[in-house]
Order: structure tokens, then sequence, then C-alpha cells
């Protein structure tokens, strides 16, 4: 009797103590990214995309789940990485150590078109100076991932900012708190209208 209440006492535990795992375990992104945002974007409102960086300097691109793509529920009808006439982020090929034949990227350099079902097009940029790595092109054959899974298989693309200056890349870019505050702030303007 003592050593089937032992044993159901010590089940009891290795439950809990997989309850508490499952609580507590958390995402790749939320265990080796910092999440660092970009909000109104060409002093768009609502426009707002979210940077993912690892501890090796490596940025993800992806969109804030409070980009007006989330907000006002659109659809994605398609995404073009031909950005202008000249340009096209798919013939980025990038080769070797020193990623030669990267597409040099500015803060505000675009990355991709995206078109919404109700015909708006957005813009998305890179948010960061650094070499374009990859871009998403996964994003071509179902552009819905964006919305769908925006931080895992919907990324934008992958930048490399320069060694020699990371955090002159990333300066710009607003921690989570801040993040948090910005949409606070944006939240009591449209209740005030």
């Amino acid at each position: 009797m003592a050593s089937s209440l032992l044993a159901a006492k010590e089940d009891e535990g290795k439950n809990d103590e997989k309850n508490n795992a499952n609580q507590t375990r958390r995402s790749v992104v939320e265990r080796y990214y910092t999440c660092r945002y970009c909000i109104d974007v060409f002093k768009q409102k609502g426009e707002d995309q979210c940077i993912l960086i690892h501890s090796n300097r490596v940025c993800i691109v992806t969109v804030a789940q409070s980009h007006s793509l989330f907000t006002q529920n659109h659809k994605v009808k398609n995404i073009s990485f031909q950005v202008s006439q000249d340009i096209n982020r798919m013939n980025n090929k990038v080769s070797g150590k020193s990623k030669r034949g990267a597409q040099w990227l500015g803060v505000n350099a675009p990355l991709c078109k995206v078109t919404s079902d109700g015909g708006k097009i957005f813009t998305l940029v890179s948010c960061v100076k650094g070499q374009l790595i990859e871009v998403n092109e996964a994003l071509i054959e179902n552009p819905n991932l964006i919305l769908e899974k925006p931080q895992t298989e919907g990324y934008i693309a992958i930048v490399l900012p320069r060694l020699d200056e990371p955090a002159l890349g990333t300066h710009n870019l607003l921690t989570e708190e801040q993040y948090q505050e910005k949409l606070k702030e944006r939240q009591s303007e449209t209740q005030n209208i």
C-alpha cells in the first residue's frame, strides 16, 4: 500500500514537471533571437516590421504583428521581389565566406512588394544596413505564409550587417518595450479621434 502511494506520488510529481516544462518551453525564435522593430516605415502609419537579430548578428526581416496587413485583415494576393525596373532581389547570388555577389542594402532599401487582395501595394524594406544573404522564395509559391507564419517560414529576407558596424545597422530599431509603448500611444490616439 505504501509503495503504491509512493509510486502515485512520483507519477504526480513527473506530471507536474512535464506541465511546467511545457509551459516554459520557448520557440527557437524566442530563445536565440532578439526582436527589434521599425514602425511606420516611410511614415506610413501601421506599416511596421520586425527584425529578428541573432547573437551572430544575422538579421531576419519579418512583418510585425501590428502591420496593416494584419490589423486590416488583408489577404496577400502576390509578393514580388522585383522592386524596381532594374532591381530584382531574386537575382541575389551569394557565394563564399565573404558573401561575394550579395546585394548591399541601405536601411530603406526595398526588399519586396506585397499586393493585397484589395489591390493595395505594401513595400517592405530592409530596416537594417548590410548584405542581402537570401530572400524567401517560398513566398512566391505561397504568399500567405507572410501572414500565417511571419517569424518562421514567412520571413522576408536574411540580412548580414557589416562586421565593423553591426550597431550602426540596428541602432534605429525599437526594443520590445519601446515598441509596445508606441503601440499603446497609437491605440490611445485612435481612441481619441
